[in-house]
């Protein structure tokens, strides 16, 4: 495609209506259930017969004293009046989301190099001291999470500090990724993207993951140890049990949509959403009642809208890929029991003679701290930190800088230094 083509698409894609929040379905049923539960469970509370959970136990005896001289009618008419009134500030936040003026530009980042569906993005200055980064993201988010927005931009603030950063950016599976397995990923796409990165640079790469390409980029520094000077990862899970209802709804919801990978030769987005919105049911809920009592043309309701945009424009995950990651990763826990195997060799970190960084969030509520953590006593050379902050913040908040961002640079011009000296 030539670049007015390129131009053309993205403009006609931003004009497409919003879906969001996806699975819509999921989430109004996820709502309506909590609150009628509530309606329902207004007639047994103040009979005292109603079960509490023991943080909430005293609130509730207060509540029962209090309504104790109201009529039952009365409840049940404001409890309805209450209901009906949420309902309907949900669905006209929802509404004011998805007209909302605010699109993302397409980004102005050039492809260097690309095979198949995978592109590499440069985000450098083109400064020839710059220290080369390759930045790995997850297969089922869309990578531009790294440059959401100008003002939140990891990859343009790595740029602007001395860094060459080069993004992979997977796209969706085409016709031959469907096909594709995690070896294919990491000993073919991601090992390519290292050979172009060392041709053009001539040294060794440092080597950056975030979430879930956390996983594929250690696989790669691996295999490439001679060509990596350091890796850095973000929010990365590695022990899967950590917390046994994730690995569990991962098991399940492998039976129930394994019908769909053998159709489909991927897993859907939006059963992908599903997954995400299990950590959380309500969580959909909470933030677009909170964004309906926003300004809508404020700065929080433009970061809120472009956050929840990337949120919602998810890609398919590979057929096989969705089984190795849902059946080995969740349900074997094949990465900590050292089971995990790229083209036939076991990603084992204890091999690892790179330096690495390992930023475990300790307010993630997608990657268990736990889970992250739980690498850093296998790897030889490692700076275990753990901030207070969340998964997505650590990659768009306004405190991500000062938290994140100054000491992920400071790192990675030591470990660069150290390797080419």
């Amino acid at each position: 495609m030539t670049e007015s083509g390129q131009a053309t698409a993205s403009t006609t894609a931003r004009r497409e209506p919003r879906l969001g929040p996806r699975p819509l379905p999921l989430h109004l049923l996820a709502a309506t259930n909590a609150w009628t539960s509530s309606w329902l469970a207004s007639r047994l509370w103040k009979s005292e017969s109603l079960p509490w959970s023991p943080q909430f136990a005293q609130r509730a005896a207060a509540l029962v004293r209090e309504s104790a001289s109201l009529p039952a009618d009365d409840l049940q008419r404001a409890l309805e009046q209450e209901i009906l009134e949420r309902s309907e500030q949900l669905l006209a936040a929802i509404q004011v989301y998805r007209t909302h003026s605010y699109r993302r530009p397409p980004t102005s980042a050039p492809v260097v190099w690309s095979e198949g569906t995978t592109r590499l993005l440069d985000y450098g200055t083109g400064d020839p001291d710059a220290v080369p980064v390759l930045v790995v993201p997850s297969l089922i988010n869309r990578s531009y999470i790294l440059d959401l927005t100008p003002e939140g931009s990891l990859l343009r603030w790595l740029a602007g500090r001395g860094m060459a950063p080069l993004l992979v950016d997977w796209d969706a599976p085409g016709e031959v990724e469907r096909r594709f397995s995690l070896t294919d990923y990491i000993a073919g796409r991601l090992e390519a993207a290292l050979d172009h990165c060392l041709a053009r640079f001539d040294r060794p790469v440092m080597v950056i993951g975030y979430c879930m390409g956390g996983l594929l980029a250690l696989a790669l520094a691996l295999r490439r140890q001679r060509d990596v000077a350091g890796l850095a990862l973000l929010a990365s899970p590695w022990d899967f049990h950590t917390v046994k209802q994730q690995s569990v709804a991962a098991q399940s919801s492998l039976l129930a949509f394994g019908p769909w990978i053998d159709v489909l030769g991927e897993l859907p987005v939006d059963a992908i959403q599903s997954l995400f919105a299990a950590i959380d049911p309500l969580d959909g809920t909470r933030k677009f009642l909170a964004f309906g009592r926003m300004d809508p043309d404020s700065d929080r309701a433009r970061a809120f809208v472009a956050l929840e945009d990337w949120l919602n424009d998810g890609v398919p995950l590979a057929g096989p890929v969705a089984r190795e990651c849902l059946g080995g990763w969740y349900g074997e826990n094949s990465t900590a029991r050292l089971a995990w195997r790229v083209a036939g060799r076991v990603v084992d970190p204890r091999t690892l003679s790179v330096p690495c960084l390992c930023l475990v969030p300790g307010q993630d509520r997608i990657v268990p701290p736990a889970s992250a953590a739980a690498i850093a006593p296998l790897i030889p050379q490692i700076d275990l930190r753990e901030p207070a902050i969340g998964h997505i913040g650590m990659v768009v908040s306004r405190r991500a800088p000062e938290t994140i961002w100054g000491p992920l640079v400071a790192w990675l011009r030591e470990a660069d230094a150290g390797a080419n000296r």
